[in-house]
This record gives structure tokens, sequence and C-alpha cells, in this order.
């Protein structure tokens, strides 16, 4: 198990984490014709926004209850109420997302109570669903918030004891975490639906903040996402897919009210994590893997052969969210790379199972002084650590949110075999751009004398 060293300093110096508020909205944007509104100051939101539009290139609906110095020291509970009452008449949403900030929080707001206050002063919108969630920004990270996001829709919106599992034989659920690009919610859809099995994915993001090109100059909602309608008939699919460790008390609950059964992937990168993902599939449809995922695999395999010559003995340093740490740590660990540096911004008990000594919770000036202890080939993070990456001289690998220094990072395909195999080519074209492994022997190796690189010596401590 890996140590997990608690911060030892009083501020984040050079900030990695982004905030729980800015998850829950990020959760929210994944369901069709929503909008999420921050209980904070107009800042909180505008922060948020900020990242969503430079990430994702989109134009994202994001409103505040704007909370200003007479409010925060009084009471802003008629903001919370107006605020509702104004989206709902002007919008007409399908579903308002309230998540609270690190302002509301400190100042004691019952944001529950605050939705029943509105439903009891505005009875004509009680058919627009308020999803209230308490994400202050003082505590967890993107990943945190965006889970309880996720678990608050399921309370809100599955019913109880409806027992209803397996009536839709077809569907099946995909509950997807933070670390989900819209590149592999695509590619995971595609992948169910090659079963034939209609999945049914919450939040989805891939439809609602990737590739708007509409007719109207704004929408004060989301376009495209999981609908709303949908969401309380995830207690009658057939089966349950989780993807993330921060899901999983999203899981449990959606699993107490509904007996829908689930099967449970930390990731979905790397072989053996796909393998089992594709097995289970294979029994919930009762059907044999088509053969153009068997080739997807077989090429995955071929792509480990042709990359652990120069991935082989890396030293990797990663700062990420819990998931995704685990996830990059778990694949470039596999192909005998040595995770010299990792850090996360907030606990989560999947950290324990990073294949590491030891894993800090801090920020990038923790990962730089790390590093310069000792010693590392390549990085792995969000554009927050390009600085850190070009004062130490090292190249990287950028992963995460947010990506705002170069155009598609955030529709990059990371899952499946391919996304894996895509994965293992650029790391290996980043070593060697700085010197690490050779390229042209072993290809004259393989092209001369095949009898020869039948049992050819693999790299110090690997197998072909």
């Amino acid at each position: 198990m890996a140590e997990i060293v608690k911060r030892n300093k009083a501020l984040s110096v050079n900030p990695l984490k982004v905030s729980q508020p800015v998850g829950a909205s990020l959760a929210f944007l994944g369901i069709n014709r929503s909008i999420p509104m921050m209980h904070g100051s107009q800042g909180c939101t505008a922060f948020g926004k900020v990242f969503f539009v430079r990430h994702f290139r989109e134009p994202v609906p994001l409103q505040t209850t704007a909370m200003d110095q007479v409010a925060t020291v009084l009471s802003a509970d008629d903001n919370v109420i107006q605020g509702l009452k104004t989206i709902a008449e002007k919008s007409r949403p399908a579903l308002i997302g309230l998540p609270t900030t690190g302002l509301s929080e400190t100042q004691g707001t019952d944001i529950r109570r605050l939705v029943k206050d509105f439903r009891e002063q505005y009875p004509e919108f009680n058919d627009i669903p308020v999803v209230p969630v308490n994400t202050p920004d003082f505590t967890g990270c993107l990943e945190s918030g965006y889970a309880l996001a996720v678990k608050a829709v399921i309370e809100y919106l599955v019913p109880e004891g409806t027992r209803l599992a397996g009536k839709r034989k077809k569907q099946v659920n995909v509950l997807a975490g933070s670390l989900l690009t819209p590149g592999d919610l695509e590619h995971i859809k595609e992948l169910i639906e090659a079963f034939g099995l209609r999945p049914l994915v919450l939040p989805d993001i891939s439809e609602s903040l990737d590739g708007h090109l509409t007719e109207l100059e704004f929408s004060p909602l989301t376009v495209g996402g999981t609908p709303v309608s949908e969401i309380p008939t995830l207690g009658e699919s057939a089966a349950t897919l989780v993807i993330g460790p921060s899901l999983y008390p999203a899981a449990d609950l959606l699993k107490e009210r509904s007996l829908v059964p689930d099967y449970r992937f930390d990731s979905l990168m790397g072989l053996a994590a796909m393998d089992s993902f594709i097995a289970a599939l294979a029994e919930i449809a009762g059907k044999p893997v088509p053969e153009r995922i068997e080739r997807q695999r077989n090429q995955l395999q071929d792509a480990m052969v042709d990359t652990h010559f120069m991935l082989g003995f890396a030293r990797v340093a990663i700062a990420a969210d819990p998931d995704l740490l685990y996830a990059m740590a778990e694949l470039v660990a596999g192909m005998g790379c040595e995770v010299v540096a990792a850090v996360a911004p907030a606990k989560s008990p999947i950290l324990a199972a990073l294949p590491t000594a030891q894993v800090k919770l801090g920020d990038l000036e923790d990962l730089e002084k790390t590093i310069r202890a000792v010693g590392a080939d390549l990085i792995i993070g969000n554009s927050h650590a390009a600085d850190t990456a070009q004062r130490l001289g090292l190249p990287l690998f950028r992963a995460g949110f947010p990506q705002y220094d170069l155009i598609g990072g955030y529709q990059r395909l990371w899952v499946g075999y391919k996304g894996t195999r895509q994965a293992l080519f650029d790391l290996a074209n980043l070593m060697v751009s700085q010197g690490h492994g050779e390229i042209e022997p072993y290809r004259s190796i393989y092209a001369t004398r095949p009898e020869e690189t039948r049992h050819a010596p693999s790299a110090p401590g690997h197998a072909h």
C-alpha cells in the first residue's frame, strides 16, 4: 500500500486542484436542458466558467446567486429563492443544479431547506427538479464535487423501492466518472452498442460539451446530455457499469434503491482493465466478443511490445485527481515505468492502491520539490503543470482538467484498447524526444532476422 503523506503547509503555493463546485457544475452540465446555479459570489461562478470555456471551447451556461457583502453578513436565503424563480420562469429548464461554494458554506446555508421554501412559495414550478448539493471549495476537489452531484441526482430523481431491475433488458447504466472525456464516453457507448445493448450514461458530457454549432446565438441551458426523463429509469436497467472509484458511493445508493446489479471498474486504461470491462459486457449481453474488438485488443498488445523498449524503467511524476492519478499510475507501471512522484489535491481511498511508495496530498510545488529531490524523465498533469515542466526541463504529457494551452485535449480518447494504445505511443514518443530508447536498431532486427527475435531479450525486467 502507498503511504499517504498529508499537507504540512498552510497554503497552496502552485495550485493543482480545481474546486468542488466546479466539479458539481460539470456533472450537471452533462444533463440535457439543465443549468447549474452556484450559491456564492459572482466571482466563484466566473472563475469556473473561464476554465470550462477554455477547456471545452464551447459556450457554457452557468448561473450564480450573486452573494454580495450585505447578503454574506446578513442572509443570502432570498438570493437562492429568487435565483431559482428567475431561472424557472425565464428558461423552463429540465433540471436546476444547486451546488454551494466556500462562501455560502462558511455562512452556514441550509441549501435543502431553501429548496423546500422555494417549492412552498412558487408551487407552479414544482415540475422542475432542483438538485441541491453541498460542495464547499475549502475541501475536496473537482472529482469529489462531481461525485457528490451524481449521487444527489440519483437521490432526487431515482425513485425508491420500485424493484424493477431488468425491466429494460437491453438498457445498461453507465455512471461516468470525472476522469472520462467526451471522447472516452463516445467510445464507451460504441463498445456497449457493439454488444446490442443501449447505454444510458449519467452524466453524458459527450453530447453537451462537444461539437455544437447551433443556429441559436446563445442557449441559456445545456444542449444535449442525459435526458432528465430517462434518469428515473436507471432503476429498470439490466446492469450498471461504474467507471471510477469516486462514484462507488453513488453506485451504492443506486443499487440500494433499485437492486440493479453493478460492475465496478477503477479504470478503463490498460489491457487487464479493458479485458474485465469487455467480459462484463459479454456477460450482460450473453453474446461473444465482436471481432473488431478482438482486433483492437491485438493492436494494443502489439503496441505494448513496440513501446516497452522506451518506457521500461522510465521515471514518471504524476499530478492529478485521485481517480485519474490511479489510472495513469497503473498504466505506466504496467509498462515498467517507475512512479517516482505522485501528488493528489484531495484524499481518496484509491490512493492507497497506487503502485508507488508514497502519495502526497498537495499542490504542484510539492510535485516540483519531489522531482528535484529524486529526478524524473516525464511529468503527467493538466495545463497548470506546464510552467513546472518548463522550469524542470521535462516533457509534459497533458491529462485531466483543465487543458487550455493546446487544442483538443478535452476530446482525447484515453480508455479502451484504442485509447490505451495511443497513450502508449504518445508516451513513448515523448521519451524518444528526450533521448530515451532506441527505435531503428530494434526495427532493423525485426526486419532482417525475425527467426532470432522470437526470443529476443526484452528491456531489463520485462518480457515480450
